[in-house]
């Protein structure tokens, strides 16, 4: 029975970590399931930008009372977590705040310490993010495409935070052994008093639960990750490292789009030539009307969403009342990805078709065609995710497969194609601008 914790805890870890790797290798599959694109260029921009964005948290502080917020509880989330590796050992072998006598009492007594006043910054961050979200009620926290789970999710994880957070300083405010040492507890030695009347049975039972509670908490927001919009903790590294570094006003262009015009272009060309060895018979599907019709990069944007908000509280579109809203575009995306990979998962690892795609069902023409295409949604991300990009490529399946636009841009085209301007005028007519006083 000595030894009966010891295995509990060893079954909790393996079990809990072991559940966190399926869901990681479930993830990974599902942004496989986009098409390849090549983001391997300069990895010195991507490096630094991976640093400066996800790491330094550089664009969150363009908005300073959020930005610096996020700022605290990020660094003190992370820093208060190393300690993690203590409670691990700790409960692997059995023994009690492990690194105090390797480190000593002073510098361990300092780590503490620092610990302890980064868990009350968090924990008044949490409070503050609170009261934006429920009393103050922000207006971009109530979007409806933030109702039901997306609403609930961000309050949950600001309750975990809460807890663990004052578990930890519990755990150290009912540590007799630490607490007479009366090194690292800037903020315990404040709540001990609380505790004073209890013996030291019933003061070791308190801290042995703070502890259990604390790190099973740890280990339950870890794999409540997957399920959560704060996968970005995870996600925000690759996906500013494999962000677009061409400027935003930047499109790509379709590579069979291309081909076609360089075969019109080149009167030597046989257009009824065999493909070449490696080419494709008949070109891929223009533009994107379901998930896996997206590149890789863009579905690990739709993971990596953090449902800010940013995006669409600085979307021209949504701020005059269209339908649009860039947030809404990567959830959905998600959500259809997600969708796509509980069918493949229930099919014996092979896609069963739904009947659905992430246009329509999804996605409607209206959302795509109110945008601008200003990039607003691009700048303001916090972690580098490219709306716009989704929004493009469905369009292209509108207009290319669909011919699905809408009238004023089919007049447009009709004006270029005819008279080689966007207005409705005759050729000869072109420069009589020149002529007006």
């Amino acid at each position: 029975m000595q030894y009966l914790p010891n295995i509990v805890f060893a079954i909790t870890l393996v079990a809990s970590i072991g559940f966190f790797v399926k869901n990681i290798r479930k993830l990974i599959r599902n942004i496989k399931l986009g098409k390849d694109i090549d983001r391997s260029d300069n990895k010195a921009a991507r490096w630094k930008n991976m640093a400066k964005i996800a790491l330094g948290q550089y664009k969150m502080v363009r908005r300073p009372v959020s930005g610096i917020l996020h700022v605290l509880v990020y660094v003190g989330f992370i820093i208060i977590n190393i300690e993690v590796l203590e409670i691990i050992i700790d409960g692997l072998l059995g023994t009690h705040r492990v690194f105090q006598p390797i480190l000593g009492d002073a510098f361990y007594g300092f780590l503490i310490g620092t610990f302890e006043i980064l868990a009350v910054l968090v924990f008044v961050s949490v409070i503050v993010f609170w009261i934006r979200r429920n009393v103050i009620k922000l207006k971009r926290f109530l979007s409806k495409e933030m109702k039901g789970w997306p609403k609930n999710d961000g309050n949950f994880i600001l309750y975990f935070e809460m807890v663990l957070m004052s578990l930890f300083i519990i755990m150290n405010a009912t540590d007799i052994s630490f607490q007479e040492i009366n090194i690292g507890n800037p903020i315990s030695q404040f709540i001990a008093p609380w505790f004073s009347g209890l013996s030291p049975e019933t003061l070791h039972l308190i801290e042995q639960s703070a502890w259990w509670l604390h790190i099973i908490g740890i280990l339950t927001f870890l794999n409540y990750l997957y399920y959560s919009k704060h996968l970005h903790i995870l996600l925000a590294f690759p996906n500013t490292f494999y962000a677009k570094l061409q400027p935003k006003g930047q499109l790509d262009n379709l590579e069979a789009v291309t081909k076609e015009v360089q075969l019109m272009m080149d009167p030597s060309a046989d257009p009824y030539a065999a493909p070449a060895e490696g080419e494709d018979e008949a070109p891929e599907k223009f533009g994107a009307s379901d998930v896996t019709d997206l590149n890789w990069v863009q579905l690990l944007n739709a993971y990596t969403c953090t449902e800010c908000g940013r995006c669409t509280s600085s979307c021209p579109a949504n701020l005059t009342g269209k339908e649009l809203s860039p947030r809404a575009i990567m959830m959905k995306t998600r959500d259809r990805l997600e969708e796509v990979g509980e069918n493949i998962d229930a099919n014996g690892g092979e896609f069963k078709d739904d009947g659905k795609q992430l246009l329509n069902d999804y996605i409607t023409p209206e959302e795509l065609w109110a945008c601008t295409s200003c990039n607003a949604c691009v700048q303001e991300c916090p972690v580098n995710i490219d709306p716009l990009s989704i929004i493009i490529d469905m369009r292209r399946y509108l207009v290319m497969e669909q011919s699905a636009a809408p009238q004023e841009l089919n007049m447009m085209m009709t004006n270029i194609e005819n008279n080689g301007a966007p207005w409705q005028y005759n050729q000869m007519d072109r420069l009589n601008w020149k002529d007006e006083e």
